[in-house]
């Protein structure tokens, strides 16, 4: 079934339900329904044809799920896109995926514009009157074209330690069985429940865990623009809602928020709240359970397992620290075990297609039909798995991931740059801060700040290092290989 049914068949059974709100403005799910509807005509009339990549460069506003279920009704793939990227960062993700169109809201628009030049995609920008204005002239279509099982519906970019970010192909089937066992099984959601919706849309979390379980379960989807601790306990106490999405650093911030201010707003209509993209304090989620009275769930998944693998379970004993056990239809296992630590590998429905154009990526990490997560894990007597430690490189400064390696080679193309290594630090509010050790060449002259402003201006904002170290030269092994964990920056 095309993903995008869940939302005809949510239109069909709550058609006058709020589906999504975003302040004053709301739209039910009949709304919702019909201006997805009328989207899949105008990128058909422009020429989308079945299969063909669509980008949406958004952040959490309506205009996004209206985008993102009139694509998939089109027939075509969603190419969600981080509006804070930069231009260089935008002709990557346009040219590797082959996208057509890239519809920008307006804040992001001229640069979208330049990372467009030279690519095959034409950027449409948007703001706030212009959806309305280009949806006028298309009646709705009715029905999606059917498409496999394997079929992709998006594309969602994500990157290893090397090289630019690739594509992970996750498909209708994919993204379908993830949005439904999160809404039956872990969340137990009916449309009595409200989302808070403050993780961004372009990511995988925040698409399945609010959006797609929202409209699966005919649900409300509450949306914020961006996160501020005090807005949501407000919005919590305002709209009457029930769940809370969100990564470690928010937890830590409302926690904060609420040992401020313990009588500000009323959150007992908050039944549940649920963890991820990063490994959630132990002292955060205790102090937080206890200051709100409601538990909070922590699971595990990547972009590449649609994204949810495994989670703490209502039904079950939940576990501090852990990450839970595997969800329906998913199994988990070790390997390369020493120590009672080993590679977490992933095998389910959950598992994407592939790496789009990129064969050997995709061998390296599906390996008879597992998934390597590049994760180091342990599992007890229970079943229960706890992240241990990354075994990638990856740095995930405030729920955001930063890959060393493409600011590596940002750092490098400053003519002052021979050698630079970038490493995450231990950040007590964004868990972790993106930090450089540069040496540069001889001859030349450069400060921390010349490199810092250097490489701002070329990526996006969560990824520049805040902190640079000029040294003279990089710690390295018998082979070459630069020892970051020798540099010298803290736990690093």
């Amino acid at each position: 079934m095309n993903l995008a049914e869940i939302l005809h068949r949510a239109a069909a059974e709550h058609g006058s339900r709020t589906a999504v709100e975003l302040g004053a403005d709301t739209l039910t799910y009949a709304g919702l329904d019909a201006a997805a509807g009328r989207f899949a005509a105008l990128l058909t009339a422009r020429g989308v044809n079945p299969g063909d990549r669509v980008c949406v460069m958004l952040p959490n506003t309506l205009d996004f799920p209206v985008l993102y279920y009139g694509i998939l009704r089109a027939g075509a793939v969603v190419v969600p896109m981080n509006p804070l990227l930069k231009p260089r960062e935008i002709a990557h993700y346009l040219r590797d995926s082959g996208a057509v169109l890239l519809f920008a809201h307006e804040m992001c628009a001229a640069d979208a514009v330049r990372g467009a030049e030279g690519t095959a995609a034409t950027v449409l920008p948007l703001s706030a009157d212009t959806l309305t204005e280009l949806l006028a002239d298309h009646p709705e279509r009715a029905g999606s074209p059917a498409r496999a099982d394997d079929d992709t519906a998006v594309l969602l970019y994500t990157s290893g330690t090397t090289g630019s970010p690739k594509g992970a192909e996750l498909t209708h089937a994919n993204l379908l069985r993830n949005a439904e066992i999160s809404a039956r099984s872990l969340f137990r959601l009916t449309s009595e429940d409200a989302i808070l919706g403050c993780l961004p849309l372009f990511h995988a979390f925040g698409q399945t865990c609010a959006m797609n379980a929202a409209v699966a379960a005919g649900a409300r989807l509450t949306l914020m623009t961006r996160f501020d601790p005090a807005d949501v306990l407000r919005i919590v106490h305002e709209r009457g809602v029930t769940i809370f999405a969100g990564v470690p650093t928010m937890y830590a911030a409302l926690l904060a928020s609420r040992t401020a201010r313990p009588e500000a707003y009323d959150t007992a209509g908050l039944r549940m709240c649920v963890s991820g993209g990063a490994s959630l304090p132990v002292e955060v989620l205790h102090g937080f359970e206890e200051a709100f009275g409601v538990p909070v769930l922590e699971g595990f998944g990547m972009s590449e397992t649609s994204p949810v693998a495994c989670f703490n379970h209502l039904d079950r004993p939940r576990k501090a620290g852990s990450v839970g056990t595997p969800i329906e239809g998913v199994e988990l296992r070790l390997i390369d075990v020493h120590d009672g630590v080993g590679e977490l590998c992933v095998r389910g429905h959950n598992i994407m297609k592939g790496y789009l154009g990129r064969p050997e990526a995709t061998a390296e990490a599906l390996q008879d039909g597992w998934l390597r997560t590049g994760d180091l894990a342990r599992v007890d007597e229970d079943g229960y798995y706890y992240i241990v430690d990354r075994k990638k490189d990856l740095i995930i400064r405030g729920g955001f991931n930063v890959y060393p390696r493409e600011v590596e080679e940002v750092l490098y193309e400053h003519p002052a740059v021979a050698e630079a290594a970038v490493v995450g630090l231990p950040h007590p509010t964004l868990g972790e801060e993106v930090a450089a050790a540069v040496a540069t060449r001889p001859g030349t002259a450069v400060t921390a700040e010349e490199l810092r402003e250097f490489v701002r201006e070329r990526v996006a904002p969560y990824k520049y290092p805040r902190e640079i170290r000029l040294v003279e030269a990089l710690p390295k092994g018998a082979t070459g290989k630069i020892l970051k964990r020798e540099i010298g920056f803290g736990d690093a």
